[in-house]
């Protein structure tokens, strides 16, 4: 029997009420079958699934939903709980599924909420603000948290603030869901460390910088329970001749560790790398055009064969077909419209 695939897609609620869908994705022609589903929720900026595979959170207005995935790939809501801030722009869990964590842009607010065993979100244990001046241009004057997801060693949480251009890296209390902070990575002034990818090893960390284009790829290790970072390796996501105000954003690492992939907004492309997976280095094989207006989040299916774009501003979702080997992608039929995308997940069913 054939794998069965579903799409899970989140967008602005401005004019919509249900803000999260479900299609049927065909993982051999790379396209959207049908929707099967949607669900009622306001401005799921960012989704996410849980390591063990049947659950799905996202970001709302509220705080944060949870959802149990049934074996169609439709969800199932089994509760909310607020965050006691302002709404999140990122959410994921930690890799023993106990614990989820919410990053805040707007506020600058780190948030660790603890995990029931039956995937429900139980209570915050942690909240954290962060605090103090960036440099002084544009947004970069004060905290603005991206991102926080966790090592693959699941020791310490990595934690993204392009208003302050450093990852702040905290100790994770598995008992209590506390955070120490053991480590800064800073980064080049107004660079805007946006998100962080580690390598399936977990032995490389990619961070993708907004504000000057970049991925910044460094070495991870822990030694006597202390996080180690080296910067190894600076690459452009964009070519010479970009446009201006591009801003590099969604960051993917491929399903066999061998590709790294990065949507730049404003120049509105997308880019590949091919990853020496011994050395972690990057070896940028192409950046093209993906036909839509900022690109927010990039998917792409586990063979490297197909890629999809959702254009928040286009209101589109576009679909490419990927050969690595000639460095090219090529457009896969005719864009679906998708009002205020931010993010896209391709799911395997169990």
């Amino acid at each position: 029997m054939a794998d069965k695939y579903v799409l899970y897609a989140a967008g602005y609620t401005r004019d919509e009420v249900h803000g999260l869908r479900i299609y049927d994705f065909d993982p051999e022609n790379g396209r959207l079958i049908k929707q099967i589903d949607e669900t009622e929720i306001t401005n799921p900026s960012y989704i996410s699934i849980s390591h063990n595979r049947k659950f799905l959170y996202s970001i709302t207005d509220e705080g944060v939903h949870s959802y149990s995935i049934n074996a169609d790939g439709t969800l199932k809501f089994m509760n909310k709980s607020g965050i006691n801030g302002m709404r999140g722009c990122y959410i994921s869990t930690d890799y023993d599924d106990r614990f989820l964590f919410v990053a805040g842009y707007h506020d600058g607010k780190l948030t660790v909420l603890s995990l029931k065993a039956d995937g429900s979100i139980d209570k915050i244990c942690e909240e954290i603000y962060h605090k103090g001046f960036g440099s002084v241009g544009e947004r970069n004057y004060r905290p603005h948290i991206d991102c926080a997801k966790m090592t693959r060693d699941n020791k310490f949480l990595c934690v993204t603030d392009v208003g302050m251009d450093h990852i702040k890296i905290y100790r994770l209390h598995h008992d209590t869901g506390k955070l120490d902070l053991a480590d800064i990575i800073r980064s080049e002034i107004e660079s805007a460390p946006h998100h962080i990818k580690f390598s399936h090893d977990g032995k490389f960390a990619y961070i993708i910088h907004e504000m000057k284009n970049y991925i910044g790829v460094y070495s991870y290790s822990c030694k006597k329970d202390e996080p180690e970072f080296e910067k190894i390796q600076t690459v452009s996501t964009v070519n010479d001749y970009h446009a201006g105000n591009t801003a590099a954003y969604a960051i993917q690492i491929s399903d066999d560790d061998r590709f790294i992939y990065c949507s730049n907004a404003g120049d509105n492309s997308v880019s590949a790398f091919r990853r020496d997976t011994k050395k972690g280095t990057l070896e940028k094989l192409f950046t093209l055009p993906i036909s839509g207006d900022f690109p927010k989040d990039i998917a792409v299916t586990d063979d490297n064969r197909f890629l999809l774009s959702v254009n928040n501003e286009s209101n589109t979702i576009s679909f490419f077909r990927l050969d690595l080997d000639k460095k090219i992608i090529v457009m896969n039929g005719p864009m679906k419209t998708f009002k205020q995308g931010n993010c896209l997940i391709i799911h395997k069913l169990s």
